[in-house]
């Protein structure tokens, strides 16, 4: 999760092939579902969405990985992920909505506060199999 820009589908990309699990993209979902409502409604509406998906997969002995903003506070809750990263790498954003919306997350795994290299992210990866 994190603001847009910060690099959540870059990570997200690479971790998925460190991974070898599934990446669903939030634009990827919102295409799909024809849902490009950006509304408090509209987010906590995707974090649902996002949160099917993930469920989904992680009844199936999946993992899976979500790459989206999740911005409000009831979207965080909606979205129960087992392992989250807050990408950090920047402190506002280019949808001022968005920067006004977004909130600190209460509860994170990790938080990146720079783009990544291969060898962090392969780091990151061994973390995560650690922990799930």
């Amino acid at each position: 999760m994190g603001l847009p820009g910060t690099g959540k589908s870059y990570l997200a990309e690479r971790l998925s092939k460190e991974l070898e699990c599934a990446w669903y993209n939030a634009d990827d979902m919102r295409s799909a579902a024809k849902d490009w409502d950006f509304s408090y409604d509209g987010r906590n509406r995707q974090a649902f969405r996002m949160d099917t998906i993930a469920s989904f997969e992680k009844k199936h002995n999946r993992t899976v990985i979500c790459d989206f903003v999740c911005p409000t506070e009831e979207a965080q809750k909606i979205f129960r992920a087992d392992y989250i990263i807050w990408m950090k790498t920047l402190n506002k954003g280019r949808y001022e909505d968005t920067n006004y919306m977004f909130k600190t997350p209460k509860w994170f795994n990790k938080k990146i506060e720079h783009h990544m290299t291969q060898i962090e992210i392969e780091s990151l990866a061994n973390e995560i199999r650690k922990e799930l």
